[in-house]
Parts: structure tokens; sequence; C-alpha cells
């Protein structure tokens, strides 16, 4: 655990209606639900606003490749929110594998007794859960942060 760094991190799960976030605990023990964002034109300023209420110290965007690593059509879209929210943020932003964490999601909600309809409003918020989880998860193995960063670059 020596290489795990402390701090708040967000976990966001872009969808093209909506966007999931969740955050963890400065320690990084557990993710939790914050909430699901409409994906509109104040989404990625929601996203910025969230990350300094919760005095986040990075931002971790999910990257939905497909089970073979390779880009999907929503691949650019996530990679494109994340560039948006780098430049509109100082916050650090980074890339993580997300394959499968939207799937677990609908399978937890499934497992805990809620149809796929009532599950809409948070399979978002719990999709974040899961790949911040993962991503945490990975650093605390590795000693190393997840993903690769994006660069700050102004819009």
């Amino acid at each position: 655990m020596s290489g795990f760094r402390r701090g708040v991190r967000l976990g966001i799960d872009v969808g093209r209606a909506r966007v999931g976030v969740a955050r963890c605990d400065p320690d990084g023990l557990l993710a939790t639900p914050v909430e699901t964002v409409k994906r509109d034109d104040g989404a990625v300023a929601r996203v910025v606003a969230l990350a300094e209420e919760y005095s986040a110290a990075e931002i971790l965007v999910g990257l939905p490749l497909n089970l073979r690593g390779e880009d999907t059509a929503s691949t650019a879209d996530a990679r494109d929110f994340a560039a948006a929210v780098a430049a509109a943020s100082a916050l650090p932003v980074r890339l993580v594998d997300e394959r499968l964490s939207t799937v677990s999601a609908h399978a937890a909600l499934r497992d805990s007794g809620r149809s796929q309809r009532s599950s809409r409003s948070i399979v978002d918020q719990v999709a974040a859960v899961v790949l911040l989880q993962q991503a945490l998860d990975v650093e605390k193995s590795t000693g190393r942060p997840p993903g690769t960063p994006v660069p700050q670059e102004p819009a």
C-alpha cells in the first residue's frame, strides 16, 4: 500500500444520455455513488463543480474498450468528455479501462432485486462506483496510478 496516493477521487461513467459520478474517501477504501448528471451542455461544468465540492484530488473517467481492449463507438466520446473536463479543471484527469463496469452494475442491481427500468436512473452511478473501485484496487496492488493521464490543454 506504500504507493497509494491519498485523496478523494471522482469516478466518471460517460454515457450518451447520462454521466454517472462516484467518489471515494481520502484513503481510497470505498467508492460510493454521488449523482447522475444529465448529458447536456452543462455536464462538464457539473462534474468540475462536484470535484470542487468534494475537494477531489483527481478525476478518473471510464474508457469503454471492447473485450479485446480495442476502441468502441463510445471510446471517442469518453476521450472527448475527459479532455473537456481536463480543459475545464486544474485537476489531473485519467482515463481508466472500464470494461464490464456497466455490465457489472446491471448485474449487481439485478441481484439486488431491481428491474432494468427502475435501475435506469442509478445504473450510471453504480457503473461509476465499479470503475472507481477497480481503479483504486489496481493502484493499491501495483503502487502506480491507474490508467493514462489526459493532457491539460486549454480548450
